[in-house]
């Protein structure tokens, strides 16, 4: 049956998925960098910031993890995109909360922004997306932070992860940060 559905796949060109393409090294070593790149983000964001109520941990930081470790090589997944798509989708998120009062106008056209910006500045990296909704509809602590959410846990959370994937990436057969 498996073989059948292979064939059935292959007729259409789709490429295996990245992690049945690594070493077995590799998937280990990406298996064990996620999972302490979100251990510590949520260390640093539950803990440090006493975010006890607060989506601090935000869905897009598990995004993230997945891409960087999972299909290190691919342009989403490099330092810049990480960083500055997470930033501007942040600042544009929140801008529109404070400018457009309906929240689903809001979250929608932080979406459509952020893509937008995204690809302007060669920064596309898809979780930014979920970053931008989540600067809209967050709830109070995300909103009470304003802006300060584009460093605090946005920011911070993507260096963390990128400093775990460049750790990681000296374990691998490629490293995709040189």
């Amino acid at each position: 049956m498996l073989k059948i559905l292979t064939n059935e796949f292959n007729q259409f060109h789709i490429s295996p998925m990245p992690m049945r393409t690594m070493p077995n090294k590799e998937v280990y070593v990406s298996i064990i960098g996620a999972f302490f790149a979100t251990l510590c983000a949520s260390f640093f964001s539950f803990n440090i910031l006493q975010a006890d109520n607060n989506p601090m941990v935000l869905a897009s930081t598990g995004a993230s993890a997945m891409l960087i470790f999972a299909i290190p090589n691919s342009p989403v997944s490099q330092p810049w995109p990480l960083v500055g798509g997470h930033i501007i989708s942040a600042f544009i998120g929140i801008s529109a909360y404070y400018l457009i009062p309906n929240p689903i106008l809001a979250s929608s056209t932080a979406i459509g922004v952020a893509m937008l910006a995204m690809h302007h500045t060669g920064s596309m990296h898809p979780p930014g997306g979920a970053t931008a909704v989540t600067a809209v509809i967050g709830g109070s602590g995300v909103h009470e932070l304003g802006y300060y959410f584009v460093i605090v846990p946005v920011f911070f959370n993507a260096i963390i992860l990128l400093s775990i994937a460049m750790a990681v990436a000296t374990f691998r057969e490629r490293n995709p940060f040189t």
